[in-house]
């Protein structure tokens, strides 16, 4: 690499992707707080297990998906390396090896955001609490990403650092949606459709899109409109489209900085970016929604990777 040491493009990259994971798993965990009212613990938490792929490790520390212990993994347990603390902890690390070329007021936000993060206890995420939790969580990644397009430098830190965070944006976004997935394929019945339509209400409030919903469809939430605009509004910041599409526009910008890889990377992205371009929510239900964001899920890792081989090694 011709001006940017691996190492730091690697860190960069890295820091905008554990920033991002953190955001969208407490955004996960709150969603599932208000699906899982009125169900069993079971039937309520063990689908983050099953959504992160993590039950060998869950179920090698604790016996079952009991709410207490499912919340305590993925928020304050640094031995779970997709935590939200391991993920902070592990940005905070990357953003002290490239101290010098990021902003003081990123440094600085970030160390005070692991302080806090740190000092949470079992006791300060109890399910009374969880959602509090995780409004604090998302507030300061919110305010990491403003005070990083604010503050840091446009050259190829900027570059790398978003592009780990959209890459990570897009598979999480998926994630979030799949949480509806057992539902779809188990049709509820009259009784349930005011408590169904209450959940799509709470996850697009979830990814902070309900509003943005509203301007595209005024009236009535259906689950084929909320799944389209999650995958394929290209208005949505968060929606998939939009972040491949920013994918490639983040290369193109490396490209004409003559990092040649950058222009290759573009080529391998163009399958992913024209299977969400010419998908709709018909292909969606067609596939299955679970089996739809797990081929998406293999592509968006197989071109993280080559990123990484191509840039990082």
């Amino acid at each position: 690499m011709r001006n940017l040491l691996a190492r730091f493009a690697a860190n960069a990259f890295w820091t905008g992707r554990y920033m991002e994971r953190a955001e969208n798993l407490a955004r996960i965990l709150d969603v599932n707080e208000t699906f899982a009212r009125g169900g069993t613990e079971e039937e309520s938490w063990l689908p983050i297990v099953r959504l992160h792929a993590d039950e060998d490790l869950f179920f090698s520390r604790h016996k079952r998906a009991a709410v207490d212990r499912v919340v305590h993994f993925y928020t304050i347990d640094r031995d779970n390396p997709s935590s939200i603390i391991a993920s902070i902890i592990h940005a905070r690390e990357n953003a002290r090896t490239m101290r010098h070329v990021i902003s003081t007021e990123m440094w600085t936000q970030l160390n005070v955001f692991h302080g806090w993060i740190t000092e949470l206890n079992r006791r300060d995420i109890r399910l009374n609490n969880l959602s509090r939790v995780c409004a604090t969580i998302k507030e300061s990644c919110q305010t990491h990403a403003g005070i990083v397009q604010g503050t840091l430098y446009r050259d190829q830190v900027w570059y790398f650092y978003l592009l780990g965070k959209h890459i990570e944006r897009a598979g999480q976004t998926s994630r979030l949606v799949d949480i509806k997935s057992h539902l779809l394929e188990n049709p509820i019945g009259e009784a349930e459709v005011a408590a169904d339509i209450s959940q799509w209400n709470a996850l697009l409030r979830s990814a902070a899109g309900y509003h943005a919903f509203r301007r595209v469809h005024p009236r009535g939430i259906e689950p084929d409109r909320v799944i389209e605009f999650f995958f394929f509004n290209d208005g949505f910041p968060r929606s998939v489209i939009s972040c491949l599409d920013r994918v490639d526009t983040l290369l193109a910008g490396l490209a004409k900085a003559n990092l040649t890889a950058a222009q290759d990377l573009r080529d391998n992205l163009a399958p992913l970016q024209d299977l969400i371009h010419a998908g709709n929510v018909q292909e969606v239900r067609r596939l299955g929604l679970n089996a739809f964001v797990d081929d998406l899920q293999r592509e968006l890792d197989s071109f993280s990777n080559e990123l990484v081989e191509r840039f990082f090694h």
